[in-house]
């Protein structure tokens, strides 16, 4: 198979679908690899690198998709891109389609077969490559929130930690799964008082036994959100709903009821958010101020530590990118139900349904579009 791998043009963007790494294992298995010129720079890789791994080297975008049956990216594709694509065109990347309606439109009229990282799922119910980027995001989310309390920019000047003699900030994580835990666990590490909220008891008592009496879990309820987010200095939206539009568990009431300098952190972004006061922002402007607390709404955070993320993504990304250019993605996808629960958009119609019930759009089987 003939593999493209552009470079991302998201502002602030520098990761990569593929490290010389995967290149060097594609081709090993028999492929090609068209790496366009410059798209591994931001985060330390050169030309020579992929060269070296087997990759050939295209000057510019339009090569790498007039050459490519399948592209490989991070990134939703940006309307450049989208107009680049064509009906035999396989898209593997991060997509959140419940958030935007345009994209999907676009992928749809494009023809595109269109697979997005974040609704493959594995034997477990897990989200294999999503986790990396949400253990990433999770650990970043407190160290942004802990900048953003600093008084220049715009919060509060709270010590997440605290001092002798002075308490610790108060942190709340709304949900409990890869990317709250993670957030916690800075938080603790930080030593800020911290709260996990989650509507489901198992997660709280895992969590719970995982890090005793240092952690306090909340049942998630409209009552315990709006106490626990009126005493918070930071709070981290960390909810998810599988392909669907993260629900609002944070409204304008209770973020009006936070302290002036508060700090929110709206990991859910890319899902719609799961504050009302949110917005999507870029890593060139990531904050601002709405009822007197700060906002960090940035829809690619992982982007900022480009290099580390883009390695993990690789590591689970890898043995599905072998599986669809080995076998084709037909195959793979009738090989594999849980790859096939990453199919998006193919054949101008929407084959995930909870992306589809986010758009009010018609839901069409994957197996009946595809055709096994």
């Amino acid at each position: 198979m003939r593999i493209g791998v552009p470079k991302e043009t998201k502002v602030h963007e520098y990761r990569v679908g593929l490290v010389p790494a995967g290149v060097r294992e594609l081709v090993h298995h028999g492929h090609t690899v068209y790496v366009e010129s410059g798209a591994g720079a931001g985060i330390g890789l050169n030309d020579g690198e992929y060269q070296a791994a087997g990759g050939e080297i295209v000057a510019d975008a339009d090569a790498v998709f007039a050459n490519a049956e399948m592209i490989v990216k991070v990134k939703e594709p940006q309307p450049a891109e989208v107009a680049r694509l064509r009906p035999d065109h396989l898209l593997f990347t991060y997509l959140h389609l419940a958030a935007e309606p345009a994209l999907t439109q676009g992928l749809r009229d494009s023809g595109c077969t269109a697979i997005a990282y974040e609704t493959v799922t594995d034997a477990h119910g897990r989200l294999p490559l999503l986790a990396p980027m949400s253990e990433v995001a999770g650990r970043m989310a407190v160290q942004v929130g802990a900048h953003c309390l600093e008084k220049e920019r715009g919060g509060s000047g709270i010590l997440l930690g605290g001092v002798p003699g002075v308490l610790p900030a108060n942190v709340v994580v709304l949900g409990g799964g890869v990317a709250g835990m993670n957030a916690a666990r800075m938080a603790m590490g930080m030593q800020a008082k911290v709260f996990v909220v989650d509507k489901n008891i198992d997660r709280l008592n895992e969590l719970d036994i995982a890090f005793g009496r240092e952690l306090d879990t909340l049942y998630s309820t409209v009552d315990h959100i709006e106490k626990a987010v009126a005493n918070a200095d930071l709070v981290i939206g960390c909810v998810l709903l599988p392909g669907a539009t993260a629900p609002k568990l944070v409204s304008r009431e209770m973020v009006r009821a936070m302290r002036p300098g508060s700090v929110m952190v709206d990991v859910a972004i890319d899902q719609g958010g799961c504050f009302e006061t949110s917005r999507p922002t870029t890593h060139a402007e990531p904050t601002y101020v709405d009822e007197g607390v700060v906002h960090y709404c940035v829809t690619n955070m992982p982007g900022a530590v480009a290099r580390t993320s883009t390695f993990a993504l690789t590591n689970a990304t890898m043995r599905f990118v072998l599986a669809l250019a080995d076998k084709g993605y037909r195959q793979a996808l009738h090989d594999d139900p849980h790859l096939m629960a990453g199919l998006n958009v193919a054949d101008g119609k929407v084959t995930n349904r909870p992306v589809a019930e986010s758009l009010d759009a018609r839901y069409t089987p994957p197996q009946e579009v595809l055709g096994i």
